[in-house]
C-alpha cells in the first residue's frame, strides 16, 4: 500500500517549531513528512540539537514513501530575513504566511492526505502590517469555508468552541441562533466522519454562570442557546444542555459525552489543557481537509535551547492521521 503523504508547516521561523519538525527525524516513519521551511533554518536547527538530518527534496509528482530514522522531505521556501531562535523578525512574516498557502493549496489539490501546523506568532504577523487573527481564520479565508470550528483534543476529552479569538466584551454579541447552529451542524458532521461512526454526544456549555440560572443570571441560554438545540434535536441530533459548565467537566459527565461544545476560549480550554498539555492538538473541522495543530505557542524563551519538547506535534501528526483514516473508511463504506 502507498504509504500517505502529510504536509508540515515549520510556523515561526524564531520559535520552537522549526525544531521540533527537526525532532520528527529522530524517529522512522511509515507516513511521508513534508515539512514547508527554509532549508537552512532547518539546518542548523538540526545542528543545534545534534540530530543528524538528510532533507530530501520534494517532488509533487513522485509517489510517496515511507522514512528511515534522520530523513524528512522538504518543500523549501526561502526565509525573507535570516533568522536567530527566540527573536522574530516581522520581515519574515509574508515567508509564514506563504508556507501555510502552499500547504493549503496542497491540501486542497488532495496533494497531501492532511495538515499539520507548527505555533506561529500572531503579534509578530500584526507587527509586519499584516492583519491576522489565527490559523483557523486564515485557512478558513484560503479555502473558502464559511464558518470553522476550533476543537482541541486529547485523550479521553474533546472541547469544541462557539467563539475562539474574541475579547470576553464581544462573545454575547457573537453567539447568535444562526452561528450556534451553523457550529452545531459542522461539529455533528465532522464528529461523524472523522471520529465517532454513531451519532455523537455533544454536550452543550451554557453561556452564564449555572447555565443562568433560569434567567436570573443571564437569558442566553432561554433565548439563543435552548431553542437552537430544541430544533436540531428534533432533526435527530444527540444534544444535552445547555449545562453549567462548573459541573460539565466532571469525570460522571464526560463519560456521557462524545465532544464539549463550549462557548468560548477560556470556558472550556483550560480544562482540556490542565488534562493533557503537551499531549493534546488542535484540530479544525469544517475546512474541506484535514488540520491539526499543536496546542502551545511559539516558545520563543525555548527556541535553540533544545528543551522543547515535540510531544503535541507527534500527537497533532496521529491525530490528523486517524481522522484521514476514518474519513477514508467512511468513503469507502459509503455506497
Amino acid at each position: 500500500m502507498t504509504p500517505e503523504r502529510i504536509v508540515i508547516t515549520a510556523g515561526e521561523p524564531a520559535g520552537i517549531g522549526p525544531e521540533l519538525c527537526v525532532q520528527l527525524a529522530r524517529n522512522p516513519s511509515p507516513v511521508e513528512r513534508v515539512v514547508v521551511a527554509d532549508r537552512t533554518l532547518l539546518e542548523s536547527r538540526a545542528n543545534t540539537l545534534g540530530v543528524a538530518l538528510r532533507l530530501r527534496d520534494y517532488h509533487p509528482t513522485a509517489e510517496p514513501v515511507s522514512q528511515a530514522a534522520g530523513e524528512l522531505t522538504l518543500l523549501h521556501l526561502p526565509l525573507t530575513a535570516p533568522s536567530l531562535p527566540g527573536k522574530p523578525d516581522p520581515a519574515n512574516a509574508s515567508h509564514v504566511l506563504e508556507c501555510l498557502r502552499r500547504a493549503t493549496v496542497g491540501c486542497l489539490s488532495g496533494e497531501f492526505a492532511a495538515l499539520v501546523t507548527a505555533p506561529l506568532h500572531k503579534g509578530v504577523i500584526n507587527d509586519a502590517g499584516i492583519p491576522f487573527t489565527g490559523h483557523t481564520e486564515f485557512l478558513a479565508r484560503e479555502s473558502g469555508a464559511e464558518t470553522v470550528v476550533m476543537m482541541l483534543v486529547t485523550e479521553g476529552l474533546r472541547v469544541a468552541l462557539v467563539t475562539t479569538h474574541l475579547p470576553l466584551s464581544q462573545v454575547c454579541r457573537a453567539i447568535t441562533p444562526r452561528r450556534l447552529e451553523a457550529i452545531l451542524r459542522i461539529l455533528d458532521r465532522e464528529m461523524k466522519r472523522c471520529f465517532c461512526p454513531e451519532r455523537p454526544r455533544i454536550s452543550v456549555c451554557g453561556l452564564n454562570p449555572h447555565a443562568g440560572e433560569g434567567g436570573h443570571l443571564g437569558r442566553e441560554e432561554q433565548e439563543i442557546i435552548q431553542p437552537v438545540l430544541e430544533r436540531l434535536r428534533r432533526e435527530g441530533m444527540r444534544l444535552r444542555g445547555p449545562l453549567s459548565a462548573d459541573t460539565l467537566f466532571l469525570p460522571k459527565r464526560l463519560q456521557e459525552s462524545d465532544v464539549i461544545l463550549a462557548m468560548y476560549h477560556d470556558q472550556g480550554l483550560p480544562v482540556l489543557k490542565h488534562k493533557g498539555f503537551g499531549r493534546a492538538a488542535n484540530v479544525t473541522l469544517g475546512l474541506p481537509f484535514i488540520r491539526t495543530s499543536v496546542d502551545h505557542g511559539t516558545a520563543l524563551e525555548l527556541a535553540g535551547t533544545g528543551r522543547a519538547d515535540a510531544g503535541s506535534l507527534h500527537y497533532a501528526i496521529e491525530t490528523a492521521l486517524a481522522m484521514h483514516r476514518n474519513a477514508s473508511r467512511g468513503r469507502e463504506e459509503r455506497p
